[in-house]
């Protein structure tokens, strides 16, 4: 008879519960802990789920040696529960850190839980909230008796040749790092684009149909474009989203990589520090450029509040007619 797989599964956000469902709907016994009672609760009814009361008892639920995998945010949530789940494993037991954690701190970790015994593998995890239908994304790093005891869940969570072994301790995360230092390149680029074609006079050009007609056949196709065309069947405007985009500690960490390695990386370091912009942070410089060039060359300057007419024209751009001016220095 063969025997059920069984894994811990440790925070049950978005991600951290479409991978326990997905595991179990593979056949393994998950045992599951949040802190949250909504989401151990979401979980309750999943076939092949059962919901520990806490870490003591999702430890005791597992038979020796164990696997238990994390999906918690990273820093201070990961590190905490790492060294209160530590004291309660036995030697031998595999710990999977599934944080978009800095790789730094994955190496430090490793080496830390091992004068324990314990084995630790950092894996990144790529597929967002899409994973349940189409599987993860896993990379692994880690020792390799610890990688294959992790081998037959990762299989269980990726697609068809969706997981690998990347490397030592710290190399699972790295890779996931890069990958989203090369996700920001890509979405930047993207909407770069499509920024240029709705910002277009006189052709009016229907975006949507261009991403549609861009997902057959076209080099620059990709799942990325696949959901800008869905996105943009429902809603081409995007006048209901503020211009404001978030960034996570991945794409700092690629460019503080690049400098340190001294590889060239343009264009994910660009992308970051529009990500920045768009948060507000070019404010104040471009509030003192403008202050700057009414200084030197008695330009206007744009009141506070109002961006006017001409927001995204060159200086001296009337109704799209370019008018001379004198220079001055």
């Amino acid at each position: 008879m063969k025997l059920i797989p069984r894994i811990g599964i440790i925070g049950l956000g978005r991600m951290g519960a479409n991978m326990a469902r997905r595991l179990a709907r593979g056949g393994a016994q998950v045992i599951a802990w949040d802190r949250a009672a909504p989401a151990r609760r979401a979980l309750a009814r999943e076939r092949r789920v059962a919901i520990a009361p806490d870490l003591a008892a999702l430890v005791q639920e597992l038979k020796t040696p164990r696997v238990i995998w994390l999906m918690l945010p990273a820093g201070k949530a990961s590190e905490g529960t790492l060294a209160r789940l530590a004291p309660l494993l036995a030697k031998g037991d595999v710990l999977v850190d599934g944080a978009n954690a800095n790789y730094k701190d994955s190496m430090r970790r490793a080496e830390d839980l091992g004068v324990r015994g314990l084995r630790y593998v950092d894996a990144g995890v790529s597929g967002g909230v899409w994973g349940l239908e189409n599987g993860y994304t896993i990379m692994l790093g880690g020792e390799a008796r610890a990688v294959r005891r992790v081998a037959p869940f990762a299989r269980l969570l990726a697609p068809p040749k969706g997981w690998l072994h990347c490397g030592p301790s710290g190399a699972g995360h790295y890779v996931k790092m890069i990958h989203n230092g090369i996700e920001y390149g890509l979405m930047q680029a993207y909407a770069e684009g499509f920024a240029l074609l709705a910002g277009k006079p006189g052709f009016n050009l229907d975006v949507a149909a261009v991403a549609e007609l861009w997902r057959h056949g076209s080099v620059v196709r990709s799942w990325l474009l696949d959901l800008i065309a869905d996105n943009f069947r429902r809603d081409a405007s995007l006048d209901g989203i503020a211009p404001v985009v978030a960034d996570s500690g991945e794409g700092r960490w690629t460019a503080i990589e690049a400098i340190e390695l001294g590889v060239p990386a343009p264009v994910i370091s660009l992308a970051l520090a529009m990500r920045f912009a768009s948060q507000g942070k070019a404010d104040h410089s471009a509030k003192q450029l403008a202050q700057l060039r009414n200084s030197f060359g008695g330009h206007a300057v744009t009141a506070a509040g109002d961006r006017g007419d001409h927001a995204g024209k060159p200086a001296g751009v009337r109704g799209g007619h370019a008018v001379s001016k004198r220079k001055k220095s």
